[in-house]
């Protein structure tokens, strides 16, 4: 009997896993009425039903759920084979690079030409995600990752903390209101935005949590003049075109701020609440390999050339509830 295709199995391995076409759907970048067709042609070829449906949910019968597991082991193997092939194809001098579009852009992009200069039989390439990847099956050598520096079987290495202040662009300050204080922000008719992120465990610094650290009090606070966006190149790039006051990270606007496209406000920053950091990542079987390590101690070097943190009376520490720290 044929099997169904590598495609097909992709299909129903997600609507598996998911429960629900929709979901599987969205992954899959399809259309649930696809995926269910998808399914319907797995189940005619096979002579099987693999889902009972209702109005509400779908659940897998035994025979799914046989397949399914079989199926999921057999998509990760032929990944992680796949991964290992990447490896052994491309050239012993590439290092390949695991990290987000932000972080590339405005931190390690500008200084490309110091790290090709430093090591100029090391050529980099990149996968630009913000997902954590697995570095065997993604073919993937170091990553730079935002999160507690806890990842099973890899070793990680403390970059820099993360501080998050206010900024807008020049044209604001020549012609826009006077932004003299914190409170002035709430003043004037300003879009005020800033990253919308949590987990199970921290939220992303908001402008509730900065004019708490601003002294602004909190019934003069109005949510509604508040924009949250998913990432933070949203929140520059509403920040340079000129009508919006954003909360970044400082380190990732370094560049911005030196070329004089950004301009920081106020001496106030909320710091995300430790473990939370920038941390340089790779598997504990590559410590010895000599192209992580010639990455692993430019980016050191890096770190230890970048400005430290302001004083202490300048930032507040942010986990989820705020503690007065000057």
């Amino acid at each position: 009997m044929p099997l169904p295709g590598t495609r097909a199995l992709r299909t129903f391995e997600a609507a598996a896993r998911h429960r629900n076409f929709t979901r599987a759907a969205d992954e899959l970048g399809l259309t649930p009425a696809a995926v269910s067709y998808q399914i319907k042609e797995i189940e005619d070829q096979l002579g099987l039903v693999l889902f009972t449906r209702n109005s509400r949910s779908i659940q897998l019968t035994p025979a799914g759920a046989l397949l399914f597991e079989a199926t999921a082991d057999a998509l990760d193997t032929l990944h992680r084979a796949t991964g290992r092939a990447r490896r052994l194809a491309r050239s012993a001098a590439q290092l390949r690079v695991s990290l987000s579009a932000r972080f590339a852009t405005n931190w390690l992009l500008p200084r490309l030409p110091k790290f090709r200069a430093a090591n100029p039989g090391l050529e980099l390439s990149f996968d630009i995600t913000d997902e954590l990847r697995d570095f065997e099956a993604d073919d993937i050598d170091i990553a730079i990752r935002f999160g507690t520096g806890s990842y099973e079987g890899a070793h990680a290495e403390r970059l820099f903390d993360t501080l998050i202040v206010p900024v807008c662009s020049p044209r604001l300050i020549e012609n826009g209101p006077p932004l003299n204080e914190p409170r002035d922000l709430l003043r004037h008719d300003l879009m005020l935005c800033h990253v919308d992120w949590k987990t199970d465990t921290m939220t992303w610094p908001d402008w509730r949590v900065w004019m708490a650290a601003a002294g602004v009090d909190d019934e003069d606070i109005d949510d509604s003049r508040f924009v949250g966006f998913a990432d933070s190149s949203f929140v520059v790039q509403a920040v340079l075109e000129g009508g919006a006051v954003g909360l970044a990270d400082l380190d990732l606007i370094a560049g911005d701020l030196a070329q004089g496209r950004l301009v920081r406000l106020f001496d106030v920053g909320v710091r995300m609440a430790p473990p939370y950091a920038y941390y340089l990542v790779y598997p504990q079987e590559n410590s010895e390999d000599t192209r992580v390590v010639a990455f692993r101690e430019w980016m050191l070097g890096e770190m230890k050339s970048e400005p430290g943190q302001p004083d202490d009376h300048d930032w507040l520490e942010a986990p989820n509830t705020l503690q007065p720290n000057w």
